[in-house]
């Protein structure tokens, strides 16, 4: 008899989810445990199914337009810049540089707001709290400049066909201004309490490794795909709304582990204060809304494929029509659920306690993987 099969203890199986709090949502793990290692992984997906695709299919354009801030709550404005985008496209509709602008303004505002949860959650789950009300601190700032321009703090429902609903009211620039000054000292505070915190450190650092080649394969996008050292970013590669006008650099590091991912976010959040900043300074005057446009469009025979850069990876809409008032065929590629299409692989071999910190690095958000 081996050391080997001499110590070995007899498997058993452990419910994680689906109501567990680390499990950010409706997500059930169904782990094969040999004591503190995780032999098998069996993710379950589909608690939360609520059929975004086939509803877009029976409504109008319009109609749909507030609904598709519910894909993913937490980063709401993206999701809704892809609707619009689609429409816009098949019907050739010229938008305002102004509206662009405004867009890619509240977008970079929307990203603080849920890379600050991300900061505050991916603490928590670790044993930390003080990083948990640091990052609600922060996305109160940015949730007061969106609830200014378009009165609502979490579904935004501010872009329309052609622009969006109404420009920024005189209340917003004092007050972006006095954001703009203080978050870079507040990141500062981020990385003060958890960069160099042992705890923090030992249970991150080479955890959760992904390989370039890996995350490519599995259909990685956004923070994830950049933590493990693929130099892509929509935002410069692939322009839209202002980007192309802003000189955007996006965040690339190389290990691929948790720690790279957490911090990847970190600095993504300085980036998008810069970018905030460049729109502010260069916000071109105009209207927010081109003339003429149908609020209840038929849309022309033709299919598009648009992509944005949520904060969780790339947001792409297929949108197919016969031109009619509804689409034909509408299907999403959510990045949540790429990003989760790994998890069992990640965690082979792992330790129980390894568990949390990989799958909250991921920063899924399951309402966007069970659309």
């Amino acid at each position: 008899m081996t050391p080997e099969t001499a110590y070995r203890t007899e498997e058993f199986q452990v419910n994680v989810g689906p109501q567990h709090p680390s499990t950010h949502g409706v997500f059930r793990m169904v782990l094969t445990m040999d004591g503190e290692r995780v032999v098998d992984c069996e993710p379950h997906i589909g608690f939360l199914h609520r059929s975004m695709e086939k509803m877009a299919e029976n409504r109008l354009y319009i109609q749909f337009l507030p609904m598709a801030d519910r894909i993913d709550y937490l980063s709401s404005i993206f999701c809704t810049v892809a609707h619009c985008e689609a429409v816009e496209q098949l019907m050739e509709i010229d938008v305002p540089a102004r509206a662009k602008y405004l867009r890619t303004i509240m977008m970079e505002l929307c990203r603080i707001a849920s890379h600050s949860i991300f900061f505050g959650v991916f603490a928590l789950d670790l044993g930390a709290v003080t990083p948990f009300l640091y990052g609600f601190r922060e996305r109160e700032l940015t949730m007061d400049l969106l609830e200014m321009t378009t009165g609502q703090r979490m579904t935004f429902n501010y872009c329309r066909f052609g622009g969006v609903a109404d420009d920024l009211p005189d209340s917003f620039f004092p007050t972006v201004e006095k954001f703009v000054k203080v978050f870079p000292a507040r990141l500062d505070d981020y990385d003060r309490i958890l960069n160099e915190n042992e705890i923090f450190v030992a249970r991150t650092k080479n955890v959760g490794t992904v390989e370039a080649s890996r995350a490519i394969n599995y259909g990685w996008t956004g923070p994830n795909l950049r933590a493990s050292g693929v130099d892509f970013d929509l935002r410069r590669n692939r322009p839209y709304e202002a980007y192309g006008e802003l000189g955007y650099e996006p965040v690339v590091l190389q290990n691929g582990d948790c720690y790279d991912r957490y911090r990847a976010r970190i600095l993504e959040m300085r980036s998008s204060h810069e970018l905030i900043k460049k729109c502010v300074e260069g916000l071109p005057e105009g209207p927010v809304q081109a003339e003429k446009i149908s609020k209840f469009p038929k849309v022309p025979a033709g299919e598009v494929y648009v992509r944005v850069a949520s904060p969780r990876g790339d947001y792409g809409l297929y949108l197919l029509s016969e031109g009619a008032d509804k689409p034909y065929r509408y299907k999403l590629r959510t990045p949540s659920f790429n990003n989760l299409s790994m998890i069992r692989e990640m965690l082979l071999g792992v330790y129980l306690a390894d568990i949390v910190p990989i799958f909250g690095s991921l920063d899924v958000i399951l309402p966007d993987v069970d659309r």
